[in-house]
C-alpha cells in the first residue's frame, strides 16, 4: 500500500464520500470532500487473478484504508463510487466482460463492493469517471460542458453536459476510442477487433507499434534496438527519444497529435463542447514540457485545419491537470451525484 498527502479534514466540508478506482495492475481509493479535495488515500494491488470476489474484497480494503489515512469512520462517509474498465451493465451493477479476469463475466461488482463497504455504491465505467473529475475539480470546472479522452494502453472518452454525463442506453457511452477516423481496407487494426478506430492510432499501444513499424521499413531511429524481437518499446521511450533529437520519435508523436485532432473534430461537430481535455498516462510531458507543447499544437492544427471555424476559435482544448488521481475524485464525484438525487 501506499499514501500521499492530503487535505486536512479539520478544514474539510461534509458530506464525504469515497472513490475507487479499478486498474489492471492497482486499486487506488479517496476520501473525497463536497469540494472535490482528498481527505485521504491509499492503493492496493489489484491481483486480478485472483477473480472478481476477492478483488470486490480488495476495493474495500482499499477503502478502508484511505479512510484511515483521512482520520474518519465508514458512518461519516455517505457514498460510495466506483469506476471500472470492462464492458458493463450500469443500471444493473454488473461487470459484463473485463480483460485478464477469471470469473469477471456479469459479475455483480457494485453490490459486492457495497456489500463489503457497508454503503451504496454508484458504478461508472472508469473512462467517464476520470472525465467527472476534471470536470468537476480539473481542467474542466470552468466550464459548462466537457469532453474527455484518455490516452493510455487504449483510448477511453468521456462526455458530460451540465451534471449530466452521457453513459448511454447500453452503457456505452462515451466509447470515443471506437470511433472511426479511417475507412479505408488498409486501416489500422484496433484491439477490439475492427479498423480504423481511433484506438488503433493514438494509443499507446498503437504509438509503439506505428514506430516500430517505421524502423522494421528501414527508417532510421535510437528506436530500432526496442523494435526487436522482444519489442520492449513503450511511449514513454518514443517521448524520451524525442526530446534527445530522434526525428522519427517526434514525427510519430506529431502525427498522433493529427490523427487525434481529426478525431476531436469529428466529436466537436456532434458534441458542440465548451472544453475538450487529454488525460491518461501519454501525455508525452504535458504542457510543461516541450514534446508535449508541440503534440497539442499538431491536434489543435489538426482541429483548425478541419472544424468549423466558430468551433475551432471557441473550444478549449488543453491537458488533464489531475493525472492518476483523476479516476478516484471522479469516481468520489459520481457518488455525491448520486447522493444528491437519494436525498
Amino acid at each position: 500500500m501506499s499514501v500521499r498527502k492530503h487535505f486536512p479534514v479539520s478544514e474539510a466540508e461534509a458530506p464525504y464520500f469515497i472513490g475507487i478506482d479499478l486498474g489492471g495492475t492497482n486499486i487506488k481509493s479517496g476520501v473525497v470532500d463536497n469540494k472535490g479535495r482528498c481527505l485521504g488515500y491509499a492503493t492496493v494491488a489489484s491481483h486480478v487473478q485472483e477473480g472478481p470476489e476477492a478483488g470486490a474484497g480488495r476495493m474495500a480494503l482499499a477503502a478502508k484504508e484511505a479512510l484511515s489515512q483521512a482520520g474518519l469512520q465508514m458512518e461519516q462517509v455517505s457514498y460510495v463510487g466506483l469506476g471500472t474498465p470492462g464492458m458493463m451493465d450500469i443500471p444493473t451493477g454488473l461487470l459484463l466482460n473485463i480483460p485478464n479476469l477469471p470469473g469477471g463475466s456479469n459479475f455483480p461488482i457494485r453490490d459486492r463492493v457495497s456489500q463489503n463497504v457497508g454503503l451504496p455504491v454508484a458504478y461508472a465505467n472508469d473512462a467517464n469517471a476520470a472525465a467527472y473529475g476534471e470536470f468537476w475539480v480539473g481542467s474542466g470546472c470552468q466550464y459548462p460542458s466537457m469532453l474527455m479522452l484518455t490516452l493510455g494502453t487504449g483510448v477511453g472518452g468521456g462526455i458530460i453536459i451540465g451534471e449530466f454525463l452521457l453513459e448511454g442506453e447500453n452503457s456505452h457511452g462515451g466509447e470515443c476510442g471506437h470511433m472511426i477516423i479511417d475507412c479505408s481496407e488498409e486501416a489500422r487494426l484496433c484491439s477490439c477487433g475492427g479498423r480504423g478506430h481511433l484506438e488503433a492510432y493514438c494509443s499507446a499501444t498503437a504509438v509503439a507499434a506505428r514506430a516500430c513499424e517505421a524502423v522494421a521499413g528501414g527508417r532510421q531511429s535510437s528506436l530500432a534496438e526496442q523494435c526487436g524481437p522482444e519489442r520492449t518499446l513503450t511511449s514513454r521511450d518514443i517521448h524520451q527519444a524525442a526530446e534527445s533529437g530522434d526525428a522519427l520519435a517526434l514525427e510519430i508523436i506529431l502525427d498522433t497529435g493529427r490523427y487525434l485532432g481529426i478525431g476531436i473534430t469529428t466529436l466537436m461537430h456532434i458534441l458542440d463542447p465548451a472544453a475538450v481535455v487529454l488525460g491518461g498516462a501519454m501525455n508525452f510531458g504535458g504542457r510543461d514540457n516541450a514534446v508535449g507543447r508541440r503534440f497539442l499544437e499538431a491536434t489543435m492544427d489538426e482541429v483548425r485545419k478541419r472544424a468549423f471555424p466558430v468551433l475551432a476559435q471557441n473550444t478549449s482544448i488543453n491537458f488533464a491537470s489531475l493525472g492518476g488521481d483523476a479516476g478516484f475524485i471522479g469516481a468520489a464525484g459520481i457518488g455525491r451525484l448520486a447522493y444528491q438525487k437519494s436525498s
